[in-house]
């Protein structure tokens, strides 16, 4: 198992501001688990990788590995492999010997390393440049090569930056489930960084989503989505993004109104909101809802929109449409037969709205089918 306690990094150059690029994070990664950190550039993702690999120091906070304070100890002593983002491969060597460097230090049998490496090359993909050496090969071709460098090892720990970021969509595809069956059959336990979302749900068991150096929620892609913690979750996760809506809050029979620029007006019973909700409600004037693209019925429904675009990506349709000056995003998986310009109806069901307090904190989420 991984620990980080209120780990704090912050970079500090004369002359310059401070950059406190992670702030106060707590995460424990169980044995096993496979962890996306994901975010967009700059989230302090990357940094948090390299603390746990021991090549940036911990500014503040605790790391434990197997039970074991590792933040003080240098990166050999660690127990931790990685593949860097920029592969960090040595030009001296060759590819296989690139594989092999970490295990000849621990008096492992020349045929047990060969076939060691051997084995992780075929799974990357790389057995036929073995005996090519770094600047021989593809960028492509390198980062496989780290990659395999890192799976090849005995460790508590596998850290993977970007790891297929230089790979075409296909072989992407293909090595994700390999990979993933590797980390699964061992039981290695694995921190990676992407940006990709669909590399994460791949992938990960859980997500750790970071915006600006702080951990925003870490939960499975299902909870990601169904309940996301804050408005920056909501927006981040899914593809397209959620739809987001201002709107104004009233009193209703039995529950509350919330109306979007008197062209879409939601009813919301009082009996499925919790306390927290129902005060929030009942304080303010207005809220941010809510509502994912997949849950918005086109051809049919109360709302009338005028098509803006209207795309067929092979096997479902974005619809864009214009309803009270506020963009809105349906997707379905048939085609559509409008046009920019067209008016058609949307439909959303108040049981599909999330709604965010002036916070951002999310105050109710959609009900789950």
């Amino acid at each position: 198992m991984l620990e980080l306690r209120h780990i704090d990094k912050t970079y500090r150059s004369r002359g310059k501001p401070p950059v406190h690029a992670v702030r106060s994070l707590d995460m424990e990664v169980g044995k096993g688990e496979i962890v996306a950190l994901l975010g967009s550039s700059g989230c302090g993702k990357t940094s948090t990788l390299r603390m746990i690999a021991g090549f940036e120091s911990v500014t503040s906070g605790t790391i434990a590995l197997q039970g074991r304070r590792i933040e003080h100890l240098p990166p050999a002593r660690r127990k931790v492999a990685m593949a860097f983002e920029g592969y960090s491969l040595y030009p001296p060597l060759t590819v296989r010997e690139n594989i092999a460097f970490a295990l000849k230090s621990q008096q492992i049998a020349r045929s047990e390393i060969s076939r060691r490496v051997e084995a992780v090359a075929r799974l990357v993909e790389i057995e036929g440049i073995l005996e090519s050496f770094p600047r021989a090969i593809s960028g492509g071709q390198q980062q496989r090569v780290s990659l395999a460098r890192a799976l090849v090892r005995d460790a508590d720990l596998y850290l993977l930056d970007e790891p297929m970021g230089q790979l075409e969509p296909q072989l992407r595809a293909v090595l994700r489930g390999r990979i993933k069956n590797l980390l699964a059959e061992r039981g290695m336990t694995a921190i990676f960084v992407t940006h990709d979302q669909t590399e994460a749900s791949a992938l990960a068991d859980r997500i750790a989503v970071m915006e600006d150096g702080v951990l925003q929620q870490f939960a499975s892609e299902r909870e990601l989505k169904n309940q996301p913690a804050n408005l920056f979750v909501a927006s981040f996760i899914g593809e397209p993004p959620m739809n987001l809506l201002e709107t104004d809050v009233s009193r209703s029979d039995g529950g509350f109104r919330l109306l979007m620029n008197r062209e879409v007006a939601f009813e919301i019973r009082g009996d499925v909101l919790d306390r927290v909700a129902q005060k929030t409600l009942e304080d303010t004037a207005s809220v941010r809802i809510g509502i994912r693209p997949q849950k918005i019925a086109v051809g049919t429904g109360d709302v009338r929109v005028r098509v803006f675009s209207n795309q067929w990506l092979g096997d479902q349709s974005h619809v864009a449409g214009e309803c009270g000056g506020k963009l809105l995003i349906a997707v379905t998986p048939s085609r559509v037969a409008a046009r920019p310009g067209d008016n058609i109806q949307f439909g959303l069901d108040p049981r599909d709205i999330h709604i965010f307090g002036a916070d951002g904190t999310c105050i109710r989420h959609a009900e789950v089918s």
